[in-house]
């Protein structure tokens, strides 16, 4: 059990995911600031318990309100949009925390789970990464310590240590490579969410066609170095028993599940103009109760047992994620007040961005938001705080979509081989190294192919934009 003060944070976050939907329908500043006030307490209240790594995260957003209290007559109202930004991620970060926590504990989505983990050497690099792919778009990067744990159980009844250990880091790369793809071109992900609220007339719909683009080049890339670089075993693989199930009915339940979603947000974005993270901070809450209607009810029935689920969310699941929240937030929060401080040292003593060439601005992009991961950045701060201090597009003479593809795609890069991102650190959690190890040594070289894929592609949609 959390102790009481997580409880309540985790409470007070999801407050604050009702109070920010409105904001998403035009209702008004008020309730913006409304959820900015309610993640504050909750911030407050986890990190009486929170890790030095993620305090030290807090830190620097206090240093950076007290430099801008000093610096700029402003401030208060930029430090109150900062709080804004952080709490919509957070709110978004919510959401889908709920579909995530519904699902989870379904018996038919662990069917399917077990179902990809089980497929022959021959097809299985491409089904745990489609699969990590679909399950990603629901779970996150739960996607991995599910189909994750699910790759570990069925390796450990291989007698051979080495086929055993050459067999889970496959899967393990296979499930995070397809997690990683959706941060492309998801409207759930928080990738696509966070670019679209930097860049200046972007939208999801224009985007998605060739954010799809990079999501295959993702997935092709990495099934091409699978099948080439093949482990060389000291003795042949015993042979395995082939799945004869149809993949369609197997995989339906999540398939219906993603449809329900996916086709929900589109719809409600079509008919309202909600912008498409509005659509999804309503439609994922609403599929989510739905979900557990559905499951068997404890006892009392349907009506009880909605209600005990959605509390223990409140109290249990949110308090468990409270590492994550601090860091999501704060993530928002130091992006958009650092760029708010260094915009105008920019103007006055950076560079002039009308000598860099556009095009070198795309490709910059691509490779900027994996090289600062490294270095302990989170694709959130790096993205809030440096796409900023850019021009906006149309000064760059760029298109809004190629920078949102290209941002994206370093994001999905990030998601791979960054050592302090959650995905990194789970699958080198699940395959017993270090993370820096699982995401340079087992994905270096897929980022390299990777990146240079999505630099060319960006430049395409540049020249055809």
């Amino acid at each position: 059990m959390p102790p009481i003060s997580a409880r309540i944070g985790g409470i007070l976050t999801a407050l604050a995911l009702l109070a920010t939907v409105p904001h998403e329908y035009g209702a008004g500043q008020g309730f913006a600031d409304a959820a900015a006030v309610l993640l504050v307490g909750a911030l407050a209240l986890f990190s009486l318990t929170a890790k030095l790594s993620r305090l030290a995260f807090v830190a620097v957003g206090l240093a950076l309100v007290a430099w801008a209290a000093a610096a700029r007559a402003d401030w208060a109202q930029a430090t109150l949009t900062a709080l804004t930004r952080g709490g919509f991620v957070i709110a978004l970060f919510t959401a889908l925390s709920a579909l995530r926590s519904a699902a989870i504990g379904s018996q038919a989505i662990l069917d399917c789970g077990r179902f990809l983990a089980r497929q022959p050497p021959g097809r299985r690099y491409l089904a745990l990464t489609l699969g990590g792919h679909l399950f990603g778009l629901i779970l996150l990067y739960g996607s991995i310590s599910l189909l994750g744990s699910l790759a570990a159980e069925s390796t450990a009844r291989e007698a051979n240590q080495e086929l055993r250990r050459h067999r889970l880091r496959r899967m393990l790369v296979a499930v995070q490579r397809g997690f990683a793809s959706t941060l492309c071109w998801s409207p759930m992900a928080l990738s696509m969410a966070v670019t679209l609220s930097v860049v200046q007339g972007a939208s999801w719909p224009g985007a998605v066609g060739f954010c799809l683009v990079s999501s295959a080049l993702m997935i092709g890339i990495g099934w091409l170095l699978d099948a080439v670089f093949k482990p060389r075993l000291s003795a042949p693989p015993p042979p395995r028993a082939i799945e004869t199930d149809r993949w369609l009915v197997r995989l339906r339940p999540l398939l219906v599940l993603l449809a329900v979603v996916v086709g929900g947000v589109f719809a409600l974005h079509l008919a309202t103009g909600v912008a498409v993270t509005g659509a999804v901070m309503t439609v994922v809450p609403l599929v989510a109760m739905g979900w557990l209607l559905i499951l068997p009810p404890l006892p009392g029935g349907r009506a009880a047992t909605l209600g005990a689920r959605i509390g223990q969310f409140a109290t249990r699941d949110l308090a468990g994620y409270r590492g994550e929240i601090i860091l999501l937030f704060m993530a928002g929060f130091i992006g958009s007040l650092g760029s708010y401080l260094l915009v105008p040292v920019m103007a006055a003593h950076g560079p002039d961005p009308s000598v860099v060439p556009p095009l070198l601005f795309l490709a910059a992009l691509v490779w900027a938001i994996p090289l600062t991961g490294q270095i302990g950045m989170n694709p959130i701060l790096a993205v809030s705080l440096l796409v900023p201090l850019l021009p906006a597009p149309e000064t760059l003479g760029i298109h809004p979509t190629a920078m949102v593809v290209a941002i994206t795609g370093g994001w999905a890069i990030s998601g791979n081989t960054s050592p302090f991102t959650a995905s990194v650190l789970l699958v080198g959690k699940l395959g017993g190294v270090e993370a820096r190890h699982a995401g340079a040594r087992w994905n270096g070289l897929y980022a390299l192919a990777t990146g240079a894929a999505l630099t060319l592609w960006v430049l395409i949609v540049a020249a055809l934009l």
